[in-house]
């Protein structure tokens, strides 16, 4: 009985270890296909550096998809109260004009008073189709999250729904996913960020980073999950991407999920940030949308001193068009002479993009 258990035993781990080749085998092949590394050496979007506009600093937080004949961004501007989105459209997806802003802020006392960032809106999951945006009950679903304070993500920040029938003006529901609520975890207490909300066989996927309270704080990546769009569950084996081990390129942050379907594979793009102090982006595989697996390589890594992503180069959004991958990404770097346009920055930060 005993060595027949034993065989039973054996066959059984190989099986798994056979699965496991298996699966690291067709993640590889994968990522061969994900990998960018063709810099477009000019920001594709920056700040306007007028005084008094919605974008008058910084650019940051792209989501790119085709709407009509043209191709779209929405990305955050920053005017130094806080964020606005605006919308930007192309024919290439390397020249973008921008269209004005689409998402300002609310009244006083509104959880958008001082920040409107709308970073998601349900699209096509397929990253390697057309990349259309999916109407849910015949309007356009977005996630944005909102800061309770001016100032650059000033407070902890909460989750909402808003909905649009032609992208330029959107109906905003109050947050329903905060920091403090009952179930929040240790990880996320001191506040949520940007999330990613994806519909699959009936199901609301809403991935979300967030941050721990203590200083300096680590963000983490979880999910919340629904059936209607009105009643979330967290994920109880949250966070589903954690940070990597002390000294790794992750060991800080895993923030900013963006996901999409492969195939019979589920990448999410990351970004993470390292005790070095640089930020950079990566990817992490799934068969289930709940258990990930991080494929530990640098997607998009810092560029060399001078360059526009010197300091960070991060918070993914990746597009395909006829076989070609373009993966979106904020680029930062220092900008020692302060004065820009009619504005002062202390560092450059737009929206770059690398080709495979």
């Amino acid at each position: 009985m005993r060595n027949n258990a034993l065989v039973v035993l054996g066959t059984a781990l190989g099986a798994q270890a056979v699965m496991a080749q298996t699966r690291d085998e067709e993640y590889a092949r994968l990522l061969e296909r994900l990998r960018t590394p063709n810099k477009h050496p000019e920001l594709v979007v920056e700040a306007s550096y007028k005084k008094d506009t919605y974008d008058a600093l910084a650019v940051d937080c792209p989501f790119v998809f085709r709407h009509g004949d043209r191709f779209c961004m929405t990305f955050v501007g920053f005017d130094g109260v806080g964020y606005r989105t605006g919308l930007a459209t192309s024919t290439d997806l390397i020249h973008w004009e921008k269209q004005g802003l689409v998402l300002g802020r609310g009244a006083k006392g509104s959880p958008t008073e001082y920040n409107a960032a709308l970073n998601w809106i349900v699209r096509e999951n397929e990253l390697f189709g057309p990349g259309r945006l999916k109407p849910v009950k015949g309007r356009f679903l977005g996630a944005y999250h909102a800061y309770p304070r001016p100032g650059y993500e000033s407070g902890p920040a909460a989750i909402g729904l808003c909905s649009s029938e032609d992208l330029h003006d959107w109906d905003l529901e109050e947050p329903f996913l905060h920091a403090a609520d009952p179930d929040a975890g240790d990880w996320e207490r001191g506040g949520l960020y940007k999330s990613c909300l994806v519909e699959h066989e009936g199901t609301y996927y809403l991935f979300y980073n967030a941050k721990t309270a203590e200083s300096p704080w680590a963000e983490q990546t979880g999910l919340a999950m629904s059936s209607d769009l009105k009643h979330w569950e967290r994920y109880g084996s949250n966070p589903v991407v954690r940070l990597g081990a002390q000294g790794s390129f992750d060991d800080r942050f895993c923030s900013d999920p963006y996901v999409v379907r492969c195939g019979d594979i589920w990448a999410m793009f990351f970004y993470t940030l390292s005790t070095d102090g640089r930020a950079r982006d990566s990817v992490a595989f799934s068969r289930d949308l709940l258990h990930w697996e991080k494929s530990n390589e640098i997607l998009i890594d810092v560029g060399a001193e001078g360059s526009i992503d010197s300091r960070y180069a991060h918070k993914p959004a990746v597009f395909v068009e006829n076989g070609k991958l373009y993966h979106y990404y904020c680029a930062v770097a220092p900008w020692p002479a302060r004065k820009r346009g009619e504005v002062e920055v202390g560092e450059i930060r737009g929206i770059a993009v690398a080709t495979s």
